[in-house]
Order: C-alpha cells, then structure tokens, then sequence
C-alpha cells in the first residue's frame, strides 16, 4: 500500500483506482476533487457508487465519510444522482 491508503476511507482497492485513474498523492486527490476523482474511477469501474463519492470527499477533508458535513452530502447525493439516470 501507499501514501493514499493512510488517509482515512481509503483502503487497497479503492488507492489502486487511484493510482490507475493518474492520482497517487494526496495533493493530487485535492487538486482533482473527490468529484472529478469518482469520475475517473467510475469510467474504469462502472459499480463506483455514491459511498465511493462520500469516501472520497472524506479523505480530502481528513474524517471518516460518516463525518463529511450534511450539506457536502447533498450536494455530492445531487452530483451522484446526475450520473445514475
């Protein structure tokens, strides 16, 4: 594993996604936005799901994706949903 796993919600799978869609720091994670970094993943892994979204936004911010802000959640759930028709 690497340096994207030790930020929290980011496990094996989900730092090789990482590091397949061009992503392998964090200062990268953040420039791109978990949002742009969802959909990277989701046009190499099309069951990205909207918990994928919220884990990412997390290790942005540094919390686990339970604590991401309930608005963030809205906007990402609208995001998402944009994406899911």
């Amino acid at each position: 594993m690497g340096i994207l796993s030790d930020l929290p919600n980011i496990g094996e799978v989900v730092e090789k996604q990482l590091n397949d869609v061009g992503i392998t720091t964090y200062e990268q994670l953040k420039e791109c936005g978990s949002k742009q970094a969802w959909l990277k993943i989701r046009a190499i892994d099309p069951s990205a799901c909207i918990h994928r979204l919220y884990a990412l936004e997390g290790a942005i911010l540094g919390v686990k994706k339970n604590q991401v802000p309930k608005e963030t959640k809205v906007e990402l759930k609208n995001f998402f949903n944009a994406f899911s028709k």
